[in-house]
């Protein structure tokens, strides 16, 4: 899973609070039983993002991590796909939950995550 390294950055006083909402670690499970963790490590005024996702077993796929950059476009953090092929989408229904959809091979996984730490 994600490296006790990865840190976070604060988002800056000028970053909307609809975007900073999405700075933090996320965790839970795809399909009810996948483990996924996202961090979104960074978050501009723009709502530009940088993130580092990471995996347990999922499906063919073993565990693994993938950075990655993205854009928050209302509710909605649309990540470019990641290196491994995986397109990731993240929609916030409510502060402090985010609803994840993982796309990969033409396979799509969904599932609710929760903020786990800052």
């Amino acid at each position: 899973m994600l490296d006790q390294t990865v840190a976070v950055v604060p988002p800056a006083k000028g970053v909307p609070a609809r975007y900073a909402a999405f700075s933090g670690i996320w965790a839970g499970q795809l399909n009810g039983m996948y483990d996924g963790k996202l961090a979104v490590l960074t978050v501009s005024s723009g709502g530009q993002v940088t993130v580092s996702y990471a995996w347990g077993d999922l499906a063919d796929n073993k565990p693994g991590v993938a950075d990655g950059s993205g854009r928050i476009s209302g509710s909605t953090l649309k990540l470019g796909r990641l290196p491994n092929g995986a397109d990731i989408t993240a929609t916030m229904p409510s502060p402090g939950t985010l609803n994840v959809t993982y796309t990969l091979a033409g396979q799509t996984y969904a599932g609710t995550f929760a903020r786990v730490g800052q």
